[in-house]
């Protein structure tokens, strides 16, 4: 059964999502304010947070911050009823998986809800697959279970998508990926045109571990297609 937790101030799309989410065998908890959202993302173990923008005592976009902040990596399912690009683009640095825009269809998002449940099994089995959850490039080390990324035994401080970026290229040296395949398999987010969202975070991550970001020595952008972690790191 999988843990979700509604963060929204309408009782009626809270009731809404609480009937089909349980039709996928989902446990609810739910929140009608940003603050105490915030102290239940915090406070309790889920496997997705589905998260309104437009929220009383904290907006969901600062409740969005302030999880990541916190180096909680519960995939976010952001709900608004605003559409412009620009604020999709801003859930999505912020730190959200995925960002569905009011009015939406109930397929539309069961499908969303799927997809995430999905690409969160994918990253977890990709691990359970390796000998091990420790991937070595020395000076480059990556604990998955403890999250944590050294280079000369000195911790680098990476955002939960920076880290699931890293552990998904690690994990698959050699192996080309396109920018639209990365944002399905670590954002779980199905549209095109947003492959900038991970330009920006490849950026973000070469500048945090590549010694010169110019010349980098384990992200290679494979031209037309993508980028690949180096198999000669």
């Amino acid at each position: 059964m999988k843990n979700v937790l509604i963060i929204e101030d309408d009782t009626n799309i809270v009731d809404l999502l609480e009937i089909h989410l349980k039709d996928l065998d989902c446990s609810i908890s739910k929140a009608y304010d940003g603050e105490f959202g915030l102290n239940s993302a915090l406070a309790g173990k889920f496997d997705l947070i589905i998260l309104d923008v437009m929220l009383p005592k904290m907006e969901g976009l600062e409740v969005c911050r302030q999880i990541r902040a916190k180096n909680n990596a519960t995939p976010i399912l952001m709900l608004t009823a605003k559409s412009e690009e620009i604020d999709k683009v801003l859930g999505l640095e912020t730190g959200a998986d995925d960002y569905l825009t009011k009015p939406f269809s109930v397929r539309e998002f069961i499908a969303r809800v799927k997809a995430i449940f999905r690409r969160t099994q994918f990253m977890k089995q990709s691990m359970e697959d390796k000998d091990n959850s420790i991937l070595e490039y020395e000076p480059l080390k990556i604990d998955v279970d403890k999250r944590k990324v050294t280079i000369q035994d000195q911790r680098v401080e990476l955002s939960p998508k920076e880290f699931e970026l890293l552990t998904l290229l690690a994990s698959n040296p050699g192996k080309s990926f396109s920018r639209q395949r990365i944002l399905n398999l670590v954002w779980g987010y199905d549209f095109e045109g947003y492959e900038h969202t991970v330009n920006s975070h490849i950026n973000r991550l070469r500048g945090k571990i590549e010694q010169d970001i110019n010349e980098p020595k384990y992200i290679l952008t494979t031209w037309g297609v993508g980028y690949r972690f180096n198999e000669e790191a």
